[in-house]
């Protein structure tokens, strides 16, 4: 389970991550990555940072059909769980899962969102996959 401070909830926080961060596709997902500056101010909504860094899910209905897209849902939340120490706390993360992670293996799923963080340069710590 992700603890609730780990967690993106509105929607301008998705958009904000999606639209001016890094990005990079894998096989099966795309990870999205916005840094945040401690000294940066967005305009007039400010960034409220409540400690750690924060995750969020896109998982379409291209994935499949709603008992498929939880699972896939559970399996990421899990992912980023295990990965929320390893990353700065001003980091802000959309995994938006393509198709083909609804027959991807956990441990390659894990790989696939490992390998995108590390070339994002966000990855502080090379870690095994679950």
């Amino acid at each position: 389970m992700l603890p609730e401070p780990y967690r993106l909830h509105r929607r301008t926080d998705f958009s904000r991550t999606v639209r001016q961060g890094r990005r990079i596709g894998r096989r099966d997902l795309v990870v999205h990555v916005l840094l945040h500056n401690d000294d940066q101010a967005y305009g007039s909504d400010p960034v409220i940072r409540v400690g750690g860094p924060r995750f969020g899910l896109i998982v379409s209905k291209a994935v499949g059909p709603a008992v498929v897209r939880h699972r896939v849902a559970r399996r990421l939340r899990h992912i980023c769980a295990s990965l929320a120490a390893e990353l700065p706390d001003g980091a802000d993360v959309v995994l938006r899962a393509l198709p083909g992670a609804a027959d991807a293996p956990s441990a390659e799923l894990a790989r696939q969102v490992q390998s995108g963080l590390r070339k994002l340069g966000t990855l502080t710590r090379e870690s095994e996959p679950a």
